[in-house]
């Protein structure tokens, strides 16, 4: 496909996609997106980004190329930028739709109980950390009534391995005053099973938690096909 430029001004180009962009707007804001194809909510957030051209070959070639809204807005811009008329601008905008999402689930979450909110928080997890494609850690803090204080990520590492250090989950822990952690880490393969070094670290962090009073709820492995949880396989 012709490469789009966000620097391309054709006025003469505008009838050929004004209409069909002004009906696509008032669909939008009639319906609040439900029910539009992934393919027009990537043409609504390009047309802001390119203003200017035809958005809808470009939105249509990313869903062919990501299969999913979900996976359009979570590639890494490198591999964004690969695709002819994506720049800086336009990746920008699709990267700021992502830290939106990740920054409402989140808020779904934070400073209420854990347990309660459980659902919301494995929509989280799997929105943060779904679709990455390299292995990451992420440890939650929560406090003495199971209320998420700290959401922080630990790591990153390869496509099969992250470093977890439980002294300095124990450590942080202590510095939040939090009462209880839950670990979470991501299996890009897709397959959530854990492995038998995720066996063995879960039980490091959960032996030096425990003698500081820390209890360590549970370890999540997020991937393609769903989360996996240590408790829930009777591993914790």
């Amino acid at each position: 496909m012709p490469g789009l430029s966000e620097d391309a001004a054709p006025a003469k180009a505008k009838a050929h996609y004004h209409g069909h962009r002004q009906r696509l707007r008032e669909r939008f804001m009639a319906t609040g997106g439900e029910g539009m194809p992934d393919y027009e909510l990537l043409e609504l957030v390009l047309a802001i980004a390119i203003p200017r051209s035809d958005v809808k070959p470009l939105a249509k070639e990313l869903m062919s190329e990501f299969k999913s809204f979900n996976g359009v807005i979570t590639a890494d811009p490198r591999v964004l930028k690969r695709i002819g008329g994506m720049g800086e601008v336009s990746v920008a905008a699709l990267k700021v739709v992502q830290a939106a999402a990740l920054r409402l689930a989140q808020g779904e979450i934070m400073d209420k109980p854990v347990i309660s909110s459980w659902d919301r928080l494995l929509d989280y997890c799997m929105a943060a950390m779904g679709h990455e494609k390299v292995e990451q850690t992420r440890v939650m803090f929560l406090d003495k009534r199971n209320r998420l204080i700290a959401d922080e990520r630990q790591n990153k590492g390869t496509v099969d391995h992250t470093p977890l250090y439980p002294r300095e989950i124990v450590k942080r822990a202590l510095e939040l005053g939090a009462t209880a952690i839950i670990l979470i880490h991501n299996h890009p393969s897709g397959d959530p099973t854990p492995s038998r070094a995720d066996i063995d670290v879960t039980k490091e962090v959960q032996e030096a938690a425990a003698k500081l009073g820390i209890a360590l709820h549970d370890h999540l492995i997020i991937s393609r096909e769903g989360p996996a949880s240590f408790k829930s396989l009777g591993l914790l």
